[in-house]
């Protein structure tokens, strides 16, 4: 087994740090007081190649695999999680379009996907269905012109921002296989948001509820077929938790690197705290701790990008396992750093509040649990 990076693979690592240090890492701070992500940064990302990233190259995007997109993230992730993460939704939204819509809505809305003029959301949780995600209630009933919806999504990020909706629907009988995908543009009548919420983390991450309230869309908006939505919806989903443990690990990566450069200048006791056994076990720990999530995280992409048939298995597994070792990671770099840690100058504090979030989102880290268990009692 190869665990080294080919050298395409760490030049994509290599680019995107280094856009992330230059462009998104020295205005962090404030993008997360002012509650925005400045649209003009998307256009420079998309010109990377990182607006597409596994959309196939027949269709104008990357074609990387999803071990080549986690290192997108990762090093994306180590100036600012949360605008890491805002892209990794683009990219699964992206991905959706380039899988299932038709050549008519490819021809009509890629191009703008991929220059990121368009910028997408993902629409599926509503106030009443989080896990159980198909339970959902918005419906879009047949009209003349195409389909009319009603109904509530929420936790959008992007919410209010994003200038279109990658919505799943009730288009048919309750349970999956009633659910469908459509495309609803920014500025659509009937299309109206929420105040913004008030988050812990992710705070550059415009996040609001999307209401539709008669909303009028096209026919030709619909994505693939009725009521295959649901499996649309969560065929993205293994790379999505592989993309949120990227942005984990690299954000973890980041907190050790600033906690190392720290440990080396702080003085007490007439020495520099990294000359201090335990603290030097607890450095130990912690790098053990990220090494092992990298191995296993890049083990599940690899698993996914050759079809392994226990795929969805182990991407479940390396987003419990990634995103918990993140959290936990960057909470001991806060108490290495002291009272310094609790400061938002120093930029630990920010890490700790936006890496939370990854044990929730993408399927929470319990219906991770549920998914390997499952598996483990099929097998049996």
């Amino acid at each position: 087994m190869d665990f080294a990076l080919t050298e395409e693979q760490t030049a994509i690592f290599d680019m995107a740090r280094a856009f992330g240090q230059d462009n998104i890492a020295p205005h962090a701070r404030t993008w997360e007081r002012e509650g925005t992500i400045p649209k003009e940064l998307w256009p420079q990302i998309a010109e990377l190649g990182f607006g597409g990233l596994y959309v196939s190259e027949e269709g104008g995007g990357s074609g990387l695999s999803r071990l080549d997109a986690t290192l997108v993230f990762e090093a994306l992730s180590m100036a600012c999680p949360s605008v890491a993460a805002f892209l990794s939704i683009h990219n699964m939204c992206a991905k959706m379009l380039d899988s299932f819509a038709s050549d008519e809505m490819k021809a009509r809305v890629m191009p703008g996907v991929l220059s990121m003029e368009t910028v997408l959301s993902y629409c599926l949780t509503e106030p009443g269905s989080g896990s159980d995600a198909a339970a959902l209630k918005t419906r879009a009933e047949r009209s003349n012109e195409g389909y009319i919806l009603n109904g509530t999504k929420a936790f959008i990020s992007g919410g209010g921002y994003s200038d279109a909706y990658i919505v799943m629907v009730r288009t048919g009988e309750d349970g999956p296989r009633g659910i469908s995908t459509v495309y609803v543009e920014d500025g659509t009548p009937g299309l109206s948001f929420g105040g913004l919420e008030d988050k812990m983390g992710w705070r550059s991450q415009p996040t609001a509820q999307v209401q539709f309230d008669d909303c009028n869309i096209p026919a030709h908006n619909l994505v693939g077929e009725e009521n295959k939505g649901f499996s649309y919806a969560m065929a993205g989903l293994d790379g999505g938790r592989l993309n949120i443990a990227a942005c984990s690990l690299g954000a973890a990566q980041q907190a050790l690197d600033m906690t190392l450069t720290y440990m080396g200048e702080r003085k007490a006791f007439g020495k520099p705290i990294d000359q201090f056994q335990a603290l030097q076990f607890r450095l130990a720990d912690l790098e053990i701790q990220l090494q092992a999530a990298r191995t296993f995280l890049r083990q599940a992409a690899w698993k996914l990008d050759n079809g392994a048939p226990d795929a969805t298995k182990f991407c479940a597994m390396a987003k419990k396992f990634v995103t918990e070792a993140g959290s936990n990671i960057v909470n001991q770099c806060l108490q290495l750093h002291g009272g310094y840690g609790y400061l938002a100058d120093y930029g630990i504090e920010k890490l700790v509040r936006d890496l939370r979030v990854h044990e929730i989102l993408e399927g929470t880290n319990e219906i991770m649990r549920l998914i390997v268990a499952r598996q483990m009692l099929a097998e049996r």
